[in-house]
Parts: C-alpha cells; structure tokens; sequence
C-alpha cells in the first residue's frame, strides 16, 4: 500500500547530490541549505554553517523571534529530516544535518552574549557530544532507530533532531558547570 501514511520502503540508499538537494523543499532544509552534501564530516559542516548563519541573524532578531524561529525550525526540521530520510532510504543520513544546525542555534541563544572563544568552546564541545555520543546522546540516539525492513516514520524524523538536542543539552550543562567554577 502506497499512500500518504504508508509510503514505499526504499531499498536502495541514495547518495544525495544537487540535484536531490533541489528536487523538493524538505531536501534543502534537512540538508543545512547544501552543507550537508559536503564529502567531508557534513555533521561538522552544517555546525559550522549554523554558526555563520548564527552570526548573521544574531543582530536582527530579539529573544522571541529567536524563540519562534526555533520552535519553527523543529517543527518544520521534523517534516523535512523525516521526508529526505525515507527519500534517500536510510532512517539517520549523515547529510541530514538540520539536527546540527538547531541543536547549535539553541546553544549559541542561550550562551549569548558570548565572545568567539566560547562560542569555540561550544562549537567544540557540541561536535564531541554529537560525533562520540556518550552515555545520554547514545541512549536518545537509539531511542527512535527503525528496525530493519521496516518504513522509515515520523518517529525516526524525530529521532534523528533528538540526539543532538541532547548533546546541545550536555553542551550547555558542561559550559554552565565550566562557568559556575
């Protein structure tokens, strides 16, 4: 059955390309806007366009705009990671890096007014926690994996925006215990 809840099983994982970027709305938002297509560590990547991205917002938006631009990114990062996933045929694609991308904005808002060295600091921190996942990113990050031969849901679209809210989570409690000290 393919309709609107139970769409086709991709059997074959795809690779995506600029052509997929551009070929649906979901693709270029769950890809970082292209960062994601990076060959090389598309995670680090779509961090780092966040935080240019970052820099550039930071000026024009108060806390509520920045707040309803959050809120609006996960909801509309959890429709698009969950339709480039199941487009691509893998339920977590490292170039889905829209997790990294909110997860980051949610870190640099909250540690704002900050300087470039610990905007660094959170940069760093944020990428070891996401890339290593220790004990609760792990535990978030298996939380919602798909099991093999099954359709890749809106569950799984939220699993993969999770782990990387819990690793902004620990990001922060590190930076806030390093501030406390």
């Amino acid at each position: 059955m393919n309709d609107a809840l139970h769409p086709p099983v991709r059997t074959a994982p795809r690779k995506p390309t600029v052509r997929f970027l551009l070929s649906h709305p979901a693709h270029i938002v769950a890809l970082g806007f292209g960062s994601g297509l990076s060959p090389f560590a598309p995670g680090t990547v779509g961090t780092l366009w966040a935080w240019l991205a970052f820099v550039m917002l930071q000026p024009h938006l108060n806390d509520s705009q920045w707040a309803l631009l959050l809120a609006g990114g996960l909801t509309i990062g959890w429709w698009a990671c969950t339709i480039t996933a199941r487009n691509l045929g893998i339920a977590d694609p490292s170039p889905v890096v829209w997790d990294e991308v909110i997860a980051f904005w949610l870190i640099l808002w909250l540690v704002t007014p900050a300087g470039l060295w610990t905007q660094f600091g959170a940069f760093v921190l944020f990428r070891i926690f996401d890339a290593t996942k220790p004990g609760p990113v792990a535990w978030a990050d298996q939380l919602f994996k798909s099991r093999r031969g099954k359709p890749i849901g809106w569950s799984q679209g939220f699993g993969i925006l999770f782990d990387d809210l819990v690793a902004a989570l620990c990001t922060l409690l590190v930076i806030a215990l390093w501030r406390w000290v």
